[in-house]
């Protein structure tokens, strides 16, 4: 005799918490594949992106506006340098640090990656129109930036996991 299937209790499956932790994890799961179908991983979108956005920088600099802790970021600098994504030259001003500039290819993979990501938030959001992905964005910023500042120290105002994410 088999047992009946169990019912998730509905006291439970509704609580946004639980709906939050299971959604992050199909979207976890989809930017980590896309990102890896394009070769790359989620700490490479960021400092890619944050190059565009803000230029050329020191590792510190960047791991400062990208969220990307200085150990992860010698790792991810080596290994888009490797790929001739990024480059790095002496500071001038420092000679005992690197500044990382954004490579022509590097502006592709940037680009290939944007495209992949914006698959992947159609793919994630399918079932939404416009208007409800737009306020879905709007009441996660919401939430983000209210438990973003409560838990912000002077030393560590916010930092950002990776799981092979980004986006």
């Amino acid at each position: 005799m088999e047992n009946p299937p169990e019912e998730t209790p509905a006291s439970w499956e509704r609580l946004p918490s639980w709906l939050l932790t299971q959604t992050a994890g199909h979207a976890g799961r989809l930017v980590a594949d896309g990102f890896s179908a394009a070769g790359a991983r989620g700490y490479h979108y960021r400092l890619l992106a944050t190059l565009q956005e803000h230029g050329p920088a020191s590792q510190a600099t960047l791991g400062r506006r990208s969220g990307i802790h200085l150990s992860d970021m010698v790792a991810t600098v080596n290994e888009l340098a490797e790929r001739n994504l990024v480059e790095r030259t002496p500071d001038l001003a420092d000679r005992r640090r690197n500044i990382i500039s954004l490579t022509a290819a590097g502006r592709r993979q940037l680009r290939r990656l944007e495209q992949q990501l914006a698959a992947t938030q159609d793919e994630l959001l399918a079932p939404l129109s416009p208007q409800e992905r737009e306020r879905l964005a709007e009441l996660l910023s919401r939430l983000l930036e209210h438990h973003n500042r409560r838990a912000a120290t002077p030393e560590t105002p916010w930092r950002r996991p990776d799981p092979g994410q980004g986006g």
